[in-house]
């Protein structure tokens, strides 16, 4: 599964794929923009999300 994400700080589209082991919570993953560099985390929940499309290879 492959995300794609929108950075908050310049808004940009990028794809990452979080890796969930035993018991991890996807919604403490951390992605750092390739753009700009700021750290963000992936939020599951709605209002916070930045899940913008998930694909599946």
């Amino acid at each position: 599964m492959v995300l794609i994400v929108r950075c908050p700080n310049c808004g940009k589209d990028q794809k990452t794929n979080p890796v969930v082991r035993n018991g991890e919570d996807l919604t403490k993953k951390v992605k750092c923009c390739v753009y700009c560099g700021k750290s963000f985390k992936i939020h599951v929940s709605l209002p916070k999300s930045r899940i913008v499309n998930i694909v599946k290879q």
